[in-house]
């Protein structure tokens, strides 16, 4: 739709809703059965298995187990000028092209890990 455009405009192309990074990787991890919480503040915190739920957990990663560590900070990924709030306005896009997204936060996350697993498992 942006290309078929007479004329060339920017569009931004978001759903206008925002998430925590928290809340991004608790859903990631749960997405394979693995229940993570979060200890330590600023770049001190860490993400700690809590449970694990072997229904859904991928057999490959049978040697994960509650207590371990899958999420540290690393300050070389910082923005120099942080935001507290980053949410893109598609308005535009909804008005000009009639364009509304396909996807909800969970269905991308359900689709990004199930690309990941198979990645994984064609190592």
């Amino acid at each position: 739709l942006i290309l078929q455009q007479e004329k060339a405009e920017d569009f931004v192309i978001a759903t206008g809703i925002t998430t925590t990074v928290r809340e991004f990787i608790q859903k990631s991890f749960a997405e394979v059965g693995v229940h993570v919480v979060f200890k330590g503040s600023g770049v001190d915190e860490v993400a700690i298995v809590d449970s694990l739920d072997s229904i859904l957990l991928p057999t490959e990663n049978k040697s994960l187990k509650v207590g371990d560590i899958v999420m540290e900070i690393d300050p070389n990924y910082f923005r120099p000028t942080e935001v507290d709030l980053l949410i893109g306005d598609a308005s535009k896009a909804y008005d000009k092209l009639k364009w509304k997204p396909k996807y909800d936060l969970n269905a991308l996350i359900k689709e990004m890990v199930a690309a990941d697993l198979t990645v994984f498992r064609n190592k």
